[in-house]
């Protein structure tokens, strides 16, 4: 998979739903500024968090889209295999074969 053009198409779709719904959109677009915020968990460590559920309940693009943040934060790749470890342990086989899609997300973004 071409995770550049993973994370192109993602955006575009949720440009498209977000002109459908903005109402919906905008407050979604508050709750993930607020919970990015303050409280006492660094931005990187959230990030973190968001991609072990994001593998955890095998959605693609939210993977593209919390690894593209965490290597934005400075994530290395051993910070990035750590999480995607917890999550395997917490979610067994199908967890693996998403972590291993993020493992690829990562190292396509990071080249």
């Amino acid at each position: 998979m071409d995770w550049h053009e993973k994370l192109d198409g993602t955006r575009k779709g949720l440009r498209n739903l977000n002109g459908a719904i903005p109402e919906t959109a905008q407050a979604f677009g508050a709750l993930g500024k607020a919970v990015k915020q303050g409280g006492v968990l660094e931005f990187k460590q959230k990030e973190f968090v968001a991609l072990g559920i994001a593998v955890a309940l095998r959605c693609e693009d939210c993977i593209g889209l919390h690894v593209e943040a965490l290597i934005k934060a400075g994530a290395s790749r051993a910070e990035v295999g750590d999480v995607l470890a917890m999550s395997i342990q917490m979610g067994g086989g199908p967890a693996m074969m998403y972590a291993a899609k993020a493992m690829e997300c990562f190292d396509q973004l990071t080249r």
